[in-house]
């Protein structure tokens, strides 16, 4: 559309300005229609191909080409390529830029008619030069709904990437989530069952029978807890919000250690994120003293505060003796991970002092 009306001004400039010719005045109209025809086109080329500099001094010569084209010609539509080129100036210069080049525009094609250097002028009122600077209101108006509807594009456009990346990091979220749970659940029984398996199998050549029997028992109960574990892991994995307490309880006596929790303050509801995080948090810790201190006894306290929420576990050390083995080492670091997820704090060592002293403890505190 730009183009057509470009080449249908410079059409209808070719048609009716006159003089035109080879020599005098009827040169110099045919190379200011010429240059004219140039400015006109140039409004076609995109603003990102053009430095702002070179579209300044491009459109002020075209000013001062229009005003000449409409002092020398007699006749005609000259004054249409100052219309056009006025709007452009309005549409692709700043608005301190465009308001001076416009008004210069109009006071010298106003000008030019006002003094009459030329013949044929008397027919048209100087007003008509001073109009010229009118288009670039409208160049000004257009311009800034181009800018509105880029910026609206470039809004959506943002919204998408934004929610894409934040798409991304949910997969990645929900992928480091599944990790850790996959290694509350098989870490360390899996070893646990190996290190047992792999005790059998050597004490079957020593013959003893009974010992082989003991061995081959933990690595039945080892199955046993890992399957509660896996049941616990699904149950929280589908649902949004579990009761922690009831759930906890279930959860600790499934372990085989009854009447080990402890809770103070009064009991509240917490986010379904916080609920499963706690809940992940004292299941590798039962997991860690059952694996770490077999027979030692496990204390767990849960205590709602105004603003925090303290999940404490505690075992004594161990009273069997204890298979050595080699973890995955991400225990510590998977609970590390869940207490950070919920802005909280993790405190994990060795019990220095009191009843349990020799044992380990787990205390994270979420605020909420």
């Amino acid at each position: 559309m730009q183009w057509a009306v470009s080449l249908a001004v410079i059409a209808a400039g070719i048609a009716t300005i006159r003089p035109m010719g080879f020599s005098g005045r009827g040169l110099a109209v045919v190379v200011l229609v010429v240059l004219n025809s140039l400015f006109t086109l140039g409004r076609n080329v995109p603003e990102d191909r053009v430095p702002p500099r070179v579209a300044l001094a491009w459109m002020s010569l075209g000013v001062v080409a229009a005003a000449a084209l409409i002092g020398v010609g007699r006749s005609g539509t000259g004054y249409l390529f100052a219309y056009f080129l006025v709007g452009h100036i309005g549409y692709r210069l700043p608005l301190k830029q465009a308001v001076p080049l416009a008004v210069l525009c109009g006071l010298l094609c106003g000008g030019v008619l006002y003094f009459h250097p030329g013949p044929g002028h008397r027919m048209l009122p100087w007003g008509l030069g001073l109009s010229t600077a009118l288009p670039v209101v409208a160049g000004i108006l257009s311009r800034s709904r181009q800018r509105a509807v880029e910026a609206v594009i470039e809004a959506a456009e943002s919204a998408e990437r934004a929610a894409r990346a934040e798409a991304r990091t949910a997969v990645l979220a929900e992928r480091s989530r599944i990790a850790r749970d996959v290694h509350d659940v098989l870490a360390h029984s899996l070893a646990g069952i190996n290190m047992q398996l792999e005790l059998a199998d050597a004490l079957i050549d020593t013959g003893d029978l009974s010992k082989v029997r003991e061995a081959n028992g933990k690595a039945h109960s080892l199955v046993k807890e890992s399957l509660k574990q896996a049941q616990w892991t699904v149950h929280a994995l589908r649902e949004d919000a579990l009761p922690l307490v009831e759930s906890m309880t279930a959860m600790i006596e499934s372990s085989g250690h009854r009447d080990a929790l402890t809770v103070g303050g009064i009991v509240r509801e917490l986010p379904p994120r916080t609920t499963q995080q706690l809940l992940r948090i004292t299941q590798e810790s039962l997991t860690n003293a059952t694996r770490h201190a077999p027979g030692g006894h496990v204390r767990v306290e849960v205590t709602f505060a105004a603003a925090s929420t303290t999940l404490s576990v505690r075992n004594g050390p161990a009273t069997r003796e204890r298979v050595e083995g080699v973890g995955s080492g991400m225990g510590l670091i998977g609970m590390r991970e869940r207490v950070a997820l919920v802005g909280g704090t993790l405190i994990v060592g060795p019990v220095a002092e009191g009843p349990d002293r020799g044992g380990w403890k787990v205390e994270a505190v979420i605020p909420g």
